[in-house]
């Protein structure tokens, strides 16, 4: 076995030093240090690798593959030990995740609100980065740097860990990571590397060895000093501030479109008509007063109230970023108090998650529900919270939340509306303009004129949600002809979906940051543990930002469902025959109801398709992904060697025999044996006779046979094919005997071994 020199040892702590640095960068990203374990053992795992592929003397190839199986055999328990066999042992879920983490965690993580938490991929990437840096600069450091130290092959080498360190900076966030100190230790560091490493024979002529060391330590120590006080002053003085930072993150568009799914508000009747009595879901932990979200709408087009995109609406209104169980809070929000909920869910169905207030932490405590995690997608702005692959019956989900506190009009009369810059609304009904100045009428702040236009909608209208049982009809929508025929029917009739929306709409006219909210608004009590939420609890409201307060509900639903009837007594007419009436023209008026398509590529196939039994999976983590780990490498090495005995054998006959030894001496190096270059071949084979001898690997004429090739090489003869034939055969038996005097172990290592004489 090859042997480290110790400056090479010292090189690996310094690059380890170097790479740490860089690692620690990561913080802004993934918010805790839990990705410290990851990434000190990525870099424990590149190191060991390339250490070990230099003892045993492998080569470039071999050492990367023993890199990669490393980082499939210790990745499991360092980064996901929940999905390891026994706690340790790699599984078929694992082993996918270090591959999909590795290779497309990289744009993942841009798109991923921080701290990033899912999906379950994305901790392997600090594992994979420093692994990576480790594998090449250590195996870089032991192979390259030490034949021969340079300041020009040093710098090479930090190109690794200063790459490792741009990494965590551009996939960070725009608030630094103690970025002067980080810095400043990085160029400290590296500097008396640097200088430390330079070859000794160009400064001989300075004169003593300690006078050498002494002008060493001097510069060095002038320059390291330099370099500190001009990144303490001058990072302090130029570094840009944190809106100014250039990351990547803030040039990368999140992936999700919420257009690509129909309007909650659309879909309105159907909890009132198709689900009135269904059972949707149920939640624990509900106080009496809270109102479960459903959606938040800002974006209006004159036909349907719809959740902005992040590129219609302003500020953050669209923005769905994928989080894990630790979500963001929003900017804007007064805290009354918190609380926690348990939702369970029955009957309901829909892409966006029910929730209540503004979750702070949410859980999936069922397998099922759990795997849909990487598909969780929340926006803060509007707390509406979205699962892509949609919400199904058993899914079973816990929360903490903060609720928005509710103060009086008196608190709110000289507070302004806050300045928020929200999504466009457009196709208004210029008869809804007319009636929100009239609502507004003389009052003067934004509370007196919002609550002016709320008690206008309640004590004028009446509610009705289209049911046969209801006095009046009442149609379904949103759009503007709806909104203008709130206004210019002899009786303003509707239900939530209408009132809510108006009154939105009049709030955006008057100049206000309003938007509209569907939820549920179950009947809750004090004593109730847990309630049942149902179709008819669906309801929709209006909200409005206040300054420094957050966003403030308003209900001008009327709670009157007797609308008066017209008095005016009709004419008498007289009995006509009976007529058979034509059919009736009105079309169901329920038009703009869309129903929510699921993507159900995951559920299982109904028509009956083999599913493998669950013993299956297990023999194949177990048994099969180990033998692939061993034998894919294997197999790779075998086929470089056996084309490297083809392309020796099919040559011109001297060239074959020469070749025929030179194989030899390969297999004998792959065995471990120190193979002499630069001498002649009876000179080898003296040499390795010693060695052979003293490891106790056969008793070989290699003498002899050093002789007879010399003879077939350089005697000037034409060298028959037989010959040629023959001295392969003496190579395979003599390379054969060695291999099966030498030990069980040393013959694996062998194996993996791949070698070339030059």
């Amino acid at each position: 076995m090859s042997r480290i020199q110790p400056r090479s040892w010292a090189d690996l702590g310094v690059l380890a030093a170097l790479s740490l640095l860089g690692i620690v960068g990561f913080e802004t990203s993934f918010g805790d240090y839990n990705f410290l374990v990851a990434g000190i053992g990525g870099l424990l795992v590149g190191t060991l690798a390339a250490v070990a592929a230099t003892l045993l003397r492998l080569g470039a190839l071999t050492a990367v593959l023993l890199g990669i199986l490393a980082y499939y055999l210790v990745g499991t328990p360092l980064v996901m030990p929940s999905l390891a066999l026994f706690g340790v042992l790699p599984s078929l879920p694992s082993l996918t995740g270090l591959s999909i983490g590795g290779i497309y965690g990289w744009a993942d993580i841009l798109t991923l609100h921080t701290p990033v938490e899912a999906p379950y991929y994305i901790a392997v990437l600090p594992y994979f980065a420093a692994w990576a840096v480790a594998l090449s600069a250590g195996l870089l450091a032991l192979r390259w740097l030490a034949v021969k130290r340079s300041v020009f092959r040093s710098s090479v080498l930090l190109a690794c860990p200063a790459l490792l360190y741009l990494a965590g900076i551009l996939l960070g966030t725009d608030e630094p990571y103690y970025a002067i100190v980080r810095g400043v230790s990085f160029a400290a560091i590296a500097l008396i590397w640097v200088g430390w490493r330079r070859v000794v024979a160009e400064q001989l002529r300075l004169g003593s060895a300690r006078d050498l060391t002494r002008r060493r330590i001097t510069g060095v120590a002038a320059l390291v000093g330099g370099a500190i006080l001009f990144g303490v002053v001058g990072g302090a003085v130029i570094a840009p501030a944190p809106e100014n930072r250039f990351v990547l993150r803030e040039q990368v568009e999140p992936p999700f479109d919420p257009r690509q799914f129909p309007s909650p508000l659309a879909g309105f009747r159907k909890y009132t008509k198709d689900l009135a009595e269904t059972e949707l879901f149920t939640v624990a932990g509900l106080k009496p007063g809270q109102q479960i979200r459903l959606a938040t709408m800002d974006s209006y087009d004159g036909r349907l109230w719809n959740v902005a995109t992040s590129i219609a609406g302003g500020a953050d209104s669209g923005s769905f970023s994928l989080v894990g169980s630790t979500i963001p809070e929003p900017e804007l929000i007064t805290t009354e108090h918190s609380g926690t909920l348990e939702f369970e869910i029955t009957g309901y169905e829909d892409v966006w998650l029910p929730d209540a207030g503004y979750p702070t932490k949410l859980v999936f405590e069922d397998d099922a529900s759990a795997a849909e995690a990487d598909r969780f997608r929340y926006n803060a702005a509007t707390a509406t919270a979205v699962l892509t692959g949609g919400v199904r019956e058993g899914y079973h989900y816990r929360m903490a939340s903060d609720f928005q506190a509710i103060p009086d009009d008196d608190s709110l009369s000289n507070v302004p509306v806050a300045s928020i810059d929200l999504a466009p609304v457009d196709n208004v009904p210029d008869v809804l303009v007319a009636k929100a100045l009239e609502y507004a009428g003389d009052a003067t702040s934004p509370i007196a004129q919002l609550r002016a236009v709320e008690q206008s909608l309640h004590n004028e209208g009446f509610l009705s949600h289209g049911l046969a049982s209801d006095s009046v009809p009442s149609r379904a929508g949103h759009g503007a002809d709806r909104m203008a025929e709130l206004f210019t029917r002899p009786s303003m009739v509707g239900d939530e979906e209408q009132y809510a929306s108006a009154f939105a709409l009049m709030a955006r006219h008057l100049g206000y940051p309003a938007r509209v909210v569907m939820g549920f608004a179950p009947e809750v009590t004090e004593e109730q543990g847990s309630v049942t939420v149902v179709g008819e609890d669906v309801t929709a409201w209006a909200e409005v930002a206040f300054d420094g307060v957050g966003w403030i509900p308003f209900n001008p639903t009327p709670e009157e469902t007797d609308v008066p009837q017209d008095q005016v007594p009709k004419p008498q007419n007289e009995p006509q025959p009976q007529v058979r009436q034509p059919p009736r023209l009105d079309n169901d008026e329920e038009d703009l109801l869309t129903s929510v398509e699921i993507d159900d590529s995951n559920e299982e196939d109904e028509n009956g398709a083999f599913v493998l039994p669950g013993w299956a999976y297990a023999v194949a983590a177990t048994i099969l992904i180990p033998a692939l780990l061993y034998l894919i490498p294997f197999g790779i090495i075998a086929a470089l060697k056996t084309r490297r005995r083809v392309r020796r054998r099919k040559d011109l006959a001297p060239h074959s025999v020469a070749g025929a030894w030179e194989e030899l001496l390969d297999r004998y190096a792959e065995l471990g044996l120190e193979v002499p270059t630069q001498r002649s071949r009876r000179q080898v084979a003296g040499l390795m006779q010693a060695q052979l001898n003293e490891q106790q690997l056969g008793d070989a004429p290699l003498t002899a046979l050093a002789a007879r090739v010399d003879a077939d090489v350089f005697g000037g003869k034409d060298v028959p094919q037989e010959t040629v034939d023959e001295r392969w055969r003496e190579v395979d038996a003599l390379a054969a005997g060695a291999r099966s005097a030498a030990g069980w172990f040393r013959r694996q290592v062998a194996r993996f071994r791949i070698r070339r004489s030059r």
